[in-house]
């Protein structure tokens, strides 16, 4: 709860979640509290509450893609990189705000809005994954997943004092996430 607290406090005036699963991040919490109460094989990220880029599909919570056309769109299936993050254990909190289509290097669009940089508000996070940099460089969260082609993960890292990894091309597959079809776009850590 300590992070949704957090997200609750400091989100209106840094624009970094655009969805918040409160509800069933706290359900997936209660149950990793349970498996280790029942003494069950845990993952490495079991019970860390992370937070989506909103590039990338989660099963019963809105991806929009930062853009119009999707604004309700809530898919039936996560995105393989959500889905081998959750198997390892971390509990979504929520998805961040990108610029549409991740298409950009500030955190801006028609759907959300800008999202600010915790250091200065005044200033840019960079993008595309601004919204995941911001959200572990304030405080939110301790691990956010972001993406990257052209600087997407780094340059807000960059701007917000974090680490950003780009990863290895195909190490983790895109489908089916939008713009699967850019094999140089891969899935990385913020933290």
């Amino acid at each position: 709860t300590s992070c949704i607290q957090q997200i609750e406090r400091l989100n209106p005036k840094l624009n970094a979640i655009v969805t918040l699963a409160a509800d069933q991040s706290l359900d997936a919490a209660r149950r990793a509290d349970s498996a280790l109460v029942r003494g069950d094989k845990v993952g490495p990220l079991h019970g860390l509450p992370v937070v989506i880029k909103d590039i990338s599909e989660t099963a019963g919570i809105r991806t929009t893609y930062a853009s119009p056309l999707y604004r309700d769109n809530v898919p039936d299936e996560d995105c393989a990189a959500v889905s081998r993050l959750k198997k390892a254990g971390a509990i979504v909190l929520g998805k961040t705000n990108t610029p549409e289509f991740a298409a950009g290097a500030n955190t801006v669009n028609s759907v959300f809005g800008a999202t600010r940089n915790p250091w200065n508000t005044e200033l840019s996070p960079a993008g595309s994954s601004g919204g995941s940099a911001v959200a572990v460089a304030s405080g939110m969260v301790p691990l956010a997943h972001g993406t990257d082609f052209g600087c997407s993960l780094r340059m807000p890292a960059s701007f917000c004092g974090l680490v950003g990894l780009r990863t290895t091309p195909g190490l983790v597959p895109n489908a089916p996430m939008v713009g699967a079809w850019d094999p140089g776009q891969v899935h990385g850590p913020l933290a």
